[in-house]
């Protein structure tokens, strides 16, 4: 095969895969079926992207990055860029990415450090404009993080929590499963699973009991949750206490031990 039927070859892939002339993709990079890249992206090298992602114009994969399937990263989006850390000192760490996200536009997606490796977005997640999710963050399945969200480093965000607009979480902060945070307001503690955070300084605000209906959570189950946080927020014990009268008291549901696990393994202190 000759050079020009390289060539030809080549642009018969592109035409395929639906990339655009203006794009740079690394001869290193992998690209899977029907992945649609706009103008003026840049993809480097040891970058993997799944079937059926698309890149709309101007979004930049930096080296080191894996995304799933069925993703769509809006315009001027930089995924998988060099973590905002100065310890960071170009060691290897990744950015992993799941399916079915949307990721808005002008979002910064940052790899991880030598503390753990990698930086996670899961599945079916919803990142709104301008968020920022720092290096070596965890961000589990179905989460939404509203307009102008900013996770700190090594923060985590459980299965299904929604950070409402222009809320900072402090770094090495955990945001329980099904937890709501409300606009405008800052994390500098662990928000525990299930609850609504409302208020400055931020606080306990009772269940999410929207989201919980919503997601067939029933109203045993959601009666219950409310019991333990009763025991936990508006009784006189301690955290230690709290959790043990819950633990003698309540019966010991899977939502339940959810909640006493994230208690028991706060590091930074709860709202």
């Amino acid at each position: 095969m000759n050079w020009l039927q390289r060539l030809n070859g080549w642009q018969q892939l592109l035409i395929n895969m639906k990339i655009h002339k203006t794009s740079i993709i690394h001869k290193d990079a992998v690209i899977g079926d029907n992945v649609e890249i706009g103008p003026y992206c840049i993809v480097d090298e040891n970058v993997i992207i799944g079937s059926g992602t698309k890149l709309l114009p101007y979004v930049h994969v930096y080296p080191n990055t894996k995304i799933g399937k069925n993703n769509i990263f809006h315009q001027g989006c930089i995924v998988g860029g060099n973590p905002q850390d100065l310890k960071f000192n170009n060691e290897y760490s990744e950015l992993v990415i799941g399916d079915n996200n949307t990721i808005r536009e002008y979002c910064t997606l940052n790899r991880g450090t030598e503390a753990s490796g990698k930086t996670i977005i899961g599945s079916n997640c919803l990142l709104m404009a301008y968020v920022h999710v720092a290096h070596d963050c965890i961000v589990q399945d179905k989460v939404i993080l509203a307009n102008g969200v900013q996770l700190g480093g090594h923060s985590e965000i459980h299965y299904h929590a929604t950070v409402g607009g222009m809320s900072p979480v402090h770094q090495f902060c955990k945001v329980g499963q099904h937890a709501f945070i409300g606009g405008g307001r800052v994390a500098l503690q662990d928000v525990p699973p299930y609850i609504l955070a409302n208020g400055e300084p931020l606080k306990y605000a009772g269940i999410n009991s929207i989201g919980l209906r919503r997601r067939d959570f029933d109203s045993d189950t959601r009666a219950l949750i409310k019991r333990a946080y009763k025991i936990l927020y508006l009784s006189q014990f301690n955290r230690s206490q709290a959790i043990s009268e819950i633990k003698n008291k309540l019966e010991l549901t899977e939502e339940i031990k959810t909640i006493i696990n994230f208690v028991e393994n706060s590091d930074r202190g709860l709202i």
